[in-house]
């Protein structure tokens, strides 16, 4: 069992947003939660903070529909000089295409989060840095702006459950494996320990910088540490195993 500790627990709403799939340019695709990085990074921009702060992330939630909008996509080729029968800007000397391309959208976004610092002593700094935020909180890109219905310090803590806990009616969330494969949560109603009904995900959390350069010329990369999730709906956690909770009695999927 590990000793109680304390989440800065969220409650956001979104009215149209795009979790960029990294993977994906002609048609920006979306996940259909915001990944760990993106709320962490979140995080670290409210809290002005300068260097990583390790925390542990759980993120359900629900969103009504999507649709695709165009936007304004800009190329450019390393090095390319300007060509006026191809390029629509001129930066210099170096040309940049301007062109029309589709992003997906995901519709009325609820976001239940909880945020588990390992210092816990950030507990206090983190929940004023969304009760009274230093510039509009946004989530996946710059202009999805985060509406905040509630902000909760709430105790999390292991126990062993006496019955199964649903979670909240058309909630989705990103399961770690690791919970699936320990038959402690049933998905869809498929039985303990199956993966019918979810979808697969690797989610970037947090990276280390990797020089792959030499001493003269070094070349810094970002390593991330992806994480092994299945996202899926209509979620029990099961009686007789145990689970992490919050006081509220909420499911702590925590990455």
């Amino acid at each position: 069992m590990k000793e109680n500790r304390k989440a800065i627990r969220l409650k956001l709403y979104q009215n149209m947003v795009n979790y960029k799939k990294p993977t994906s340019f002609q048609l920006k695709e979306t996940y259909p939660l915001p990944p760990f990085s993106t709320i962490i990074g979140m995080v670290h921009s409210l809290c002005d903070y300068k260097e990583y702060k390790e925390m542990n992330i759980s993120v359900q939630g629900k969103y009504h529909s999507k649709v695709n909008d165009l936007y304004t996509r800009y190329e450019f080729k390393n090095g390319m000089k300007y060509d006026s029968g191809r390029h629509q800007i001129k930066v210099d000397d170096f040309g940049v295409s301007r062109g029309i391309s589709t992003t997906e959208l995901l519709i009325d976004v609820e976001l239940l989060i909880h945020i588990i610092p390992k210092d816990q002593s950030l507990i206090g700094e983190i929940e004023k840095a969304f009760l009274y935020p230093r510039e509009y909180p946004s989530l996946g890109r710059r202009e999805d702006i985060v509406r905040i219905d509630e902000v909760k310090v709430v105790d999390i803590y292991e126990e062993e459950l006496e019955d199964d806990i649903d979670l909240k009616e058309e909630y989705i969330a990103y399961i770690p494996v690791d919970l699936i494969e320990s038959d402690s949560i049933d998905i869809a109603g498929t039985g303990s320990g199956t993966v019918v009904g979810g979808t697969r995900y690797k989610l970037t959390k947090d990276y280390t910088l990797k020089d792959y350069g030499t001493k003269k010329s070094p070349k810094i990369f970002r390593e991330w540490n992806k994480i092994n999730v299945i996202y899926a709906s209509r979620i029990s956690a099961l009686g007789d195993e145990i689970l992490t909770l919050d006081s509220d009695n909420n499911i702590v999927f925590e990455v």
